[in-house]
């Protein structure tokens, strides 16, 4: 093999290298494409998304101020059991103090 046929050799080589990459990325640029309705699609799941996490914390938020009022409702409600408990306690030591004297007056 002298250097023309070389040349011509390598030439060929190197065409058919260059054809076969060509085709293989046009091959895997036409597999992969994204087409105009999958661009939709995925617009639209990316709104449905931000939509979602909108009302999951908008959630969060009325979960926190149900909890706070409950908190508060709770904390009044103990304060009115814990005055009552007191005023049973006076009003059953007056009853006490009343039924000695009532049974001292009728000792006496």
């Amino acid at each position: 093999m002298d250097r023309t046929e070389l040349i011509v050799a390598t030439a060929i080589t190197l065409f058919v290298a260059f054809l076969l990459g060509w085709f293989a990325a046009w091959l895997v640029h036409r597999v992969s494409r994204v087409t105009q309705s999958e661009m939709g699609e995925l617009d639209k799941m990316a709104q449905e998304l931000h939509d979602a996490e909108e009302a999951r914390d908008q959630a969060v938020t009325y979960m926190q101020q149900r909890e706070a009022d409950l908190t508060n409702q709770l904390s009044q409600t103990e304060a009115e059991l814990r005055a009552a408990m007191d005023g049973l306690r006076e009003a059953r030591q007056e009853a006490e103090e009343l039924r000695a004297y009532v049974e001292r007056q009728n000792a006496g």
